[in-house]
């Protein structure tokens, strides 16, 4: 500090100069509150925002709360997803993805908005489903998070993932509206990773 400069004063002691101590206090404390709710509406916007698991189309992976029907556990999963990652690298393969659903989802599920599932196939490759098993341009998926009776016995015809596009499907396969009833869902839909369960206690994992 050079010799003779007084101390350092908050801006808000210059604005609220000359103001009683009460409206000075009161102001200051408006202030703070209304920045801390800013620094956390950004971080929810930009860094890393919470979802919880509402069904079961991600059990075991991810648990729903019981009475739900097939859920497993008695408090649902909460997630924290990144959501400036994939600003920086693709999306991968296995990778667990809060992502915006196509209009069709709404129509063919009986709800849209925001769902969490696995992201199965990346732009380019040819996905199809053999008796409940996935194939990837040919190979069998191997995909140990899926329970014997939680897989379906479907079959669907072979389909090649458009460019920029991605096909999603619930660990739970055998009550999960995905991908295959909806479509793929383009890179701008996908809000983030998901890299930690942070809720309950018993569940904190770091994925």
């Amino acid at each position: 500090m050079a010799k003779g400069a007084g101390p350092l004063r908050n801006p808000i002691d210059y604005l609220t100069e000359g103001l009683p101590h009460g409206w000075r206090v009161t102001i200051d404390w408006l202030v703070t509150i209304v920045g801390a709710i800013a620094i956390v509406l950004a971080i929810k916007a930009w860094v890393v925002n919470p979802y919880r698991i509402p069904s079961s189309s991600m059990e075991p992976t991810l648990h729903c709360a019981r009475p739900g029907s097939e859920c497993e556990a008695r408090f649902s999963d909460r997630v924290l997803a990144c959501r400036f990652c994939y600003r920086f690298w693709s999306p991968k393969r296995n990778d667990i993805v809060v992502f915006h659903t196509p209009p069709l989802a709404a129509v063919r599920c009986g709800a849209g908005g925001t769902f969490v599932k696995r992201l199965i196939g990346l732009p380019g490759d040819l996905w199809e489903e053999r008796s409940g098993y996935v194939y990837i341009n040919g190979n069998r998926l191997n995909e140990p998070y899926i329970q014997p009776g939680r897989r379906d016995d479907r079959t669907i015809a072979p389909m090649r993932i458009p460019s920029g596009r991605y096909f999603f499907m619930g660990d739970n396969r055998a009550s999960s509206c995905d991908s295959r009833a909806w479509g793929t869902v383009p890179r701008k839909n996908l809000i983030g990773k998901v890299f930690a369960t942070y809720w309950p206690p018993s569940r904190i994992t770091i994925r």
